[in-house]
């Protein structure tokens, strides 16, 4: 098989969460553990480094990696979902994974995954393990697919493992409650490993880790409470940020520059420099220089894409991958802090989420362009039109998101501002990205 052979081989066999949900959900860690032992144990070959938590773990996950290129390091990434293409999930210093190395991959293990019937995202991992330990990457950045304590990714055995936040998505598989949920992500933390928490946020939530660390003689650091960090402004497209010494407030970053300019990416950095802390004193070689150049760059050193992205200008156009009320309120919050002339909004969702509660979070003097994404678990437009009427939002529907936004750009005057989102899907389809 060639490489695209080999995705529609993957696509047809293997049940996709992304695209049919519930049905491609496959708890547990046997069918990783059974198929990374017939390849010899790849996980093994090299430090990880394990990033878990509801929001926030993929922007985490890019800025750790890029720290770590920056200070020489061969570093590995995996992430999910991918956006534009597969080999996104799988990437060498910022690298994209090769597509011959993937078909003989397949074309080598097609029995055993005949065999023991994974799901794709099991598979992806699979492979993942594999092209690093091939690659002879100096460590790799795991982020969790989805909870922790049975995603696939936590089969290893890392150097650090980190949480970024606690909400409310994916209750039907993770729980109901911030506690529940709070269990599933802890399951990452490991016996005597390093476990960071980027954020502080409730008794609840930290209870749950500080039991949980114990249990495992873990040490346990929280971000929030080592560091302060205030967003000082913008220059020049990237947003700049004071960082203090919370115990001292001794100034360690008078003026950190960072490309991915969504605000809560301040309470992600909170983590980050915990754990290049961490890093440091286990006797990695990471100089403050590597810090500053890497967080200033991280969408050139790692190719991230789809966080509080800004299309274009005139009028200006933003995308954001936030899929749960928790993420969309935040990008809500700095929506309205920079919107100006009339407010747009293309957006679209998949059937799953809570959309009732994050329709409210839209301003009621918006216009609205109601799309779906190219995605099985697409909830319709014109349902999504039928909702939002109910909380005074209004707008048209169109077949995607593409000809939505050419519609709010063709509409809007130059000083008016469009969002897009509500799916990492609906951003995904998007052409200009």
């Amino acid at each position: 098989m060639d490489y695209q052979e080999t995705l529609d081989y993957l696509y047809s066999k293997l049940p996709v969460f992304h695209n049919i949900g519930a049905r491609a959900f496959k708890p547990g860690l046997h069918t990783t553990t059974e198929l990374c032992k017939l390849a010899g144990n790849p996980q093994n070959n090299y430090p990880t480094i394990h990033i878990g938590g509801t929001n926030g773990k993929g922007s985490t996950s890019h800025m750790i990696a890029a720290v770590l290129q920056k200070a020489g390091y061969k570093v590995g990434l995996y992430t999910s979902p991918h956006l534009k293409d597969f080999r996104e999930r799988i990437r060498v210093n910022g690298v994209y994974a090769d597509a011959g190395f993937i078909a003989q991959f397949i074309d080598d293990q097609k029995s055993n995954i005949d065999r023991l019937s994974p799901s794709f995202f099991e598979v992806a991992v699979f492979m993942a393990f594999a092209y690093f330990s091939y690659e002879k990457v100096d460590v790799a950045v795991i982020e969790v697919g989805m909870g922790g304590r049975l995603d696939s990714t936590n089969i290893i055995q890392p150097e650090l493992s980190l949480i970024t936040n606690i909400s409310l998505d994916h209750t039907q598989f993770l729980g109901d409650t911030l506690g529940k949920i709070a269990v599933e992500k802890a399951g990452i933390i490991k016996p005597g490993v390093p476990i960071v928490i980027s954020e502080y946020q409730n008794e609840e939530i930290s209870t749950v880790f500080m039991q949980t660390a114990a249990d495992l003689n873990a040490p346990l650091y929280y971000g929030s409470q080592l560091y302060d960090i205030r967003k000082t402004g913008f220059l020049n497209g990237k947003m700049n940020v004071r960082v203090c010494e919370k115990s001292t407030m001794d100034v360690l970053y008078s003026n950190l520059q960072l490309d991915l300019t969504g605000n809560y990416q301040v309470k992600n950095l909170g983590g980050v420099l915990t754990a290049v802390r961490i890093l440091k004193s286990k006797g990695w070689k990471i100089q403050d220089h590597d810090v500053t150049s890497a967080l200033d760059s991280v969408v050139e050193l790692t190719g991230l894409k789809g966080r509080w992205q800004k299309l274009q200008d005139n009028p200006s156009v933003y995308c954001d991958t936030a899929h749960n009320p928790a993420g969309l309120s935040e990008t809500m919050q700095q929506f309205a802090s920079i919107s100006s002339g009339q407010p747009r909004f293309v957006i679209g969702f998949v059937g799953d989420k809570d959309i009732t509660s994050m329709l409210q979070l839209f301003p009621s003097d918006g216009k609205f362009y109601f799309c779906q994404p190219s995605n099985m678990r697409a909830l319709k437009a014109e349902d999504l039109q039928r909702m939002a009427l109910q909380y005074g939002l209004q707008g048209n529907v169109y077949p995607n998101v593409n000809e939505a936004l050419k519609e709010a750009v063709r509409e809007s005057h130059p000083d008016d501002t469009i969002y897009v989102g509500g799916s990492t899907f609906v951003v995904a389809d998007l052409e200009q990205l």
